[in-house]
């Protein structure tokens, strides 16, 4: 399973892009998205993923 970004209430502050250990966010047409195939939920790097860890707005960072 991966993580997805709700865009609608994302405030594009970058946090997660820095955070997260395999490069699966990145800035896409003024928005951060996850990549599904590089992103591991931080298995292996970090107990709970990083990018829902960092962001200042509650549940954008979710589970897809």
């Amino acid at each position: 399973m991966a993580y997805k970004i709700i865009t609608s209430q994302c405030t594009v502050c970058g946090a997660c892009e820095f955070e997260c250990p395999n490069a699966a966010i990145t800035l896409k047409n003024d928005l951060y998205v996850i990549n599904p195939k590089k992103c591991t939920e931080c298995e292996g790097h970090f107990d709970v993923a990083q990018c829902a860890a960092v962001c200042p707005v509650p549940n954008t960072c979710v589970p897809a």
